[in-house]
């Protein structure tokens, strides 16, 4: 562009949210133009779900909103706008084909991110969307009706602007905050951020013994008082110093703020598949009637695999050759206990640099759910990450970003 150009809208920040607001600024006819500060778009999209990038899910709207807690009514005049259906519709009509394969989350059937990214570069290409790289923003401000954005080397003018920014998770593909900063001066302000969708620390060592296996189907619950309603499900792995998987991703949201006030959080995990003391016994009893040698690690590694049974018998102080009814009541009881909810206290985490997302962002109060608007300025809109919501894994956090985008890209008043 021009040194004296002003375009319709900038938009900084060429994430996921970020192109779909290009796309859809573009065609209503608008001179668009998109900054990113990395040397390439796209890039935390490219890595999202491993690179198979799990765009959606097949749920409801509400049941959708319910999954974000709270806030997640914020987000329907959004998804209204830009539903899911209307989210595949797109990317069939820029020639990426999605389907379902598990009836839930929706991916391009290529279960290729390269193919999502290509497929937006083209589409903005096609609709003449300016697209510079290597382009750090370090100020916002408005003259006159008119938007300046500074960078380290331009300033670029335009009459309105959209912040696609994204959280601080994941520095290394360009997260930094840099919206939260950047709007300070238009009296916008965050929440408190923790990053989220993450491995987690324990203070357990055993679990490094535990590596080589997932464990399908877990629950995993806070043991504490206030937070017992806080509970997750899905598959768990053991690593050298805590606990991964999908559960643990989910459950990091609810996580990372309570170890930033407590220090540490003691958890229970159930990994018998929702087998309570009494199922464990009996289940136990049915095998030793048939099997009359069976040793008390034969029996708990019809439940868990090998290392993990080991650990947890040596946590309950119990023989791996030790005969069922050989084992003392005391030691027989913690065992069961121990088998339908094993202890695990969550002391840590890697910060942002491992967080998929940032719990917390922009204060939903103060953006118009129903144009992504700033309440305190007009033209300034913002969509995706920046503001304080996430979701849990499953194609939630894509699906409001694409939703959002599309609303923030229409530049409703």
């Amino acid at each position: 562009m021009k040194k004296d150009d002003v375009v319709d809208v900038v938009i900084v920040g060429a994430g996921a949210a970020g192109m779909i607001a290009a796309i859809t600024s573009a065609k209503d006819c608008k001179k668009v133009l998109l900054l990113e500060k990395l040397p390439q778009i796209g890039a935390k999209l490219k890595a999202t779900g491993g690179g198979r990038c799990n765009l959606s899910n097949t749920l409801s709207s509400d049941e959708f909103m319910s999954k974000f807690g709270r806030d997640g009514r914020f987000m329907q005049d959004a998804l209204k706008a830009f539903t899911r259906e209307d989210m595949q519709e797109f990317f069939h009509s820029i020639g990426v084909e999605t389907h379902a394969p598990d009836g839930f989350r929706i991916f391009p059937t290529s279960h290729s991110s390269s193919t999502i990214l290509d497929a937006l570069a083209k589409a903005m290409k096609d609709l003449n969307v300016e697209v510079l790289t290597s382009q750090k923003v370090e100020e916002i401000s408005k003259n006159n009706e008119i938007f300046k954005i500074k960078t380290s080397n331009y300033v670029y003018s335009a009459n309105k602007i959209i912040l696609a920014t994204g959280g601080l998770g994941y520095p290394t593909l360009g997260a930094e905050g840099d919206g939260f900063e950047l709007t300070k001066e238009f009296g916008h302000s965050t929440t408190d951020l923790y990053p989220a969708m993450m491995p987690l620390h324990t203070k357990e060592t055993w679990v490094a013994e535990c590596r080589a296996d997932t464990i399908a189907k877990t629950t995993m619950k806070v043991d504490m008082k206030k937070y017992k309603k806080l509970v997750a499900h899905g598959d768990l792995i053991f690593t050298k110093n805590g606990v991964r998987g999908p559960v643990v991703l989910d459950f990091a949201r609810e996580i990372t703020p309570l170890i930033e006030k407590y220090g540490e959080v003691p958890t229970l995990v159930n990994l018998t598949k929702g087998k309570n003391e009494d199922e464990i016994l009996k289940e136990f009893r049915n095998i030793q009637n048939k099997n009359i040698d069976a040793s008390i690690l034969e029996l708990t590694k019809t439940l868990l695999p090998d290392a993990l049974s080991k650990e947890i018998l040596k946590m309950c102080d119990i023989k791996n050759d030790s005969k069922l009814k050989d084992i003392e009541g005391v030691k027989k009881e913690k065992l069961l206990k121990t088998l339908a909810w094993t202890p695990l206290t969550i002391n840590g985490h890697d910060g942002f640099k491992m967080a998929m997302i940032t719990r917390g962002g922009i204060k939903l109060k103060e953006i118009d759910p129903k144009t992504m608007q700033s309440k305190f300025i007009e033209g300034l809109y913002f969509c995706g990450e920046v503001m304080n919501i996430d979701g849990p894994c499953g194609g939630y956090n894509l699906q409001w970003s694409f939703s959002s985008g599309y609303l923030a890209g229409k530049l409703l008043k």
